[in-house]
């Protein structure tokens, strides 16, 4: 690490009332003595105090603005730290960081208080993850998830896995030590036994991995359905907005769109594509091609049947052919076009047992595809919207909903990587002991299992390991 003092702006750039900028590294307190020298020498520890701040060229003045120190160690990097709050805007902020290096500090570089945390020990590798999931979550699935990762949550969790498996090699010391006694302290069967419970607790961090990946990612759910069922309604709907345009004209989708919307407390991703017809124009069929692929690569299929509308035609089997293994919530649309049962002209969902989510297909029949839940839903009156987003949180996220909300998940593929790689080794060291292999050669499963987990939590860590975690951090953090 280099023994130098890093100045940048923490909060993003543009007008605003306030902007916060971080000095961190040894020379933090010269450089306070050169950018606010009203400040007391040495001065004040974590206590906001008001100063001029100026350009230690000519000492004119560039703001008032509020410094706090926070010597080191006990600081967010580890060493000494101030935040210096100025007022916001693209160019006061500027002056005073350009000061700040007049003064003898260094622009940072993207993540660089975090790496400093990480290599002073303040937080673990997958707690500095947990930090960029802090900053970039949008939705509030991943937000509890990194609070309770900062906390510690899955560290913990990966610590004791460690810990268990250096238990394991203290089991085998007596035989690697003593192996002329016929009767080792710990039978072979003991020694499977603990490991193959290792090897639970390690499948079962790992089945956390796709939904855990999916609250950084969103998941992937695509309205499908012939022209005209009301999709592009359905979408500015589930958005909020008119982000589709909508018209009685069959084809008017020609292209996906895609937009990230929170439903059930969980991310998505959901896109309008075009309608599904055989008989289409040129352009329209490439549209469809469009919509063939978003399908094959869905993780939810939203199924568009308007209630006044049969099922039967030759498109409706296409989500069938192109995405057979992808949940379907066939979604009857336009519900309120349902007439009452007293023969008024609408009737809601709740008179029809419109919300059915977790029954079958009902009137569609199996050529539908998965199908997982079925909703009547309109999104002229809004009537069934709130079922169908709980309905898509449970659906996709249905393991992290049935999860304690502190459970720790694994959100990253470099996290599941890890795991995985310290599950093979530990089912390979059950098989060698099972295939009377010597325990001083067995062994070194565990040992490379360990070191698969403190190469996660950056225990160990090459450098470019750190240089993959840190690199997508904004430059102030």
């Amino acid at each position: 690490m280099k023994a130098d003092t890093i100045v940048a702006r923490s909060t993003p750039p543009g007008r605003g009332a306030l902007a916060v900028l971080r000095l961190s590294g040894p020379a933090t307190r010269r450089v306070l003595e050169k950018v606010a020298p009203e400040l007391s020498a040495p001065p004040p520890v974590r206590r906001p105090t008001l100063a001029h701040l100026v350009n230690p060229a000519d000492g004119s003045t560039l703001d008032r603005g509020l410094v706090t120190f926070f010597p080191g160690p006990a600081s967010y990097t580890g060493e000494d730290l101030a935040e210096l709050s100025v007022h916001g805007g693209v160019l006061v902020s500027a002056l005073v960081e350009e000061a700040c290096r007049r003064a003898g500090a260094r622009q940072a570089e993207p993540g660089e208080f975090t790496r400093r945390a990480y290599l002073n020990g303040k937080l673990d590798l997958v707690q500095a993850e947990a930090v960029a999931d802090m900053v970039d979550a949008q939705n509030a699935a991943l937000h509890r998830t990194a609070v309770h990762q900062m906390d510690g949550g899955l560290s913990n969790r990966l610590a004791e896995l460690r810990e268990a498996l250096v238990e394991l090699e203290a089991l085998l010391v007596h035989q690697i030590d003593f192996p002329e006694e016929d009767d080792p302290p710990v039978p072979v069967a003991t020694v499977l036994e603990r490991a193959g419970a290792v090897e639970a607790h390690m499948e079962g961090l790992l089945a956390t991995a796709p939904e855990g990946e999916l609250l950084r990612e969103g998941a992937l759910a695509v309205l499908a359905g012939r022209p005209n069922t009301g999709k592009s309604s359905l979408y500015n709907a589930l958005l909020g907005e008119e982000r589709a345009i909508v018209t009685p004209t069959p084809g008017t989708t020609r292209d996906a769109l895609e937009a990230r919307v929170q439903m059930g407390g969980f991310p998505f991703r959901l896109v309008d594509t075009a309608g599904l017809r055989s008989q289409a124009g040129e352009v329209e069929r490439m549209g469809i091609e469009v919509a063939r692929r978003y399908l094959a690569g869905a993780d939810v299929i939203l199924l568009c049947l308007p209630v006044d509308m049969d099922w039967g035609e030759p498109e409706d089997s296409f989500v069938a052919e192109w995405a057979p293994q992808v949940p379907v919530v066939v979604v009857r649309s336009c519900a309120d076009r349902v007439p009452s049962t007293d023969g008024g002209a609408e009737a809601s969902a709740a008179d029809e047992g419109a919300s059915d989510v977790l029954g079958g297909a009902g009137d569609v029949p199996e050529g539908a595809g998965s199908v997982a839940g079925r909703v009547m839903a309109s999104a002229r009156s809004g009537q069934g919207l709130q079922e169908l987003r709980t309905l898509l949180g449970r659906l996709v996220f249905s393991g992290l909903v049935k999860m304690d909300a502190e459970a720790p998940v694994l959100t990253r593929r470099r996290q599941r990587e890890g795991v995985k790689d310290a599950r093979g080794e530990v089912a390979a060291f059950r098989q060698a002991l099972r295939d009377g292999v010597p325990a001083e050669a067995a062994v070194s499963h565990l040992r490379s299992a360990e070191t698969a987990l403190e190469e996660l939590l950056g225990v160990i860590s090459p450098e470019e390991i750190l240089d993959q975690v840190f690199a997508r951090f904004c430059i102030g953090k």
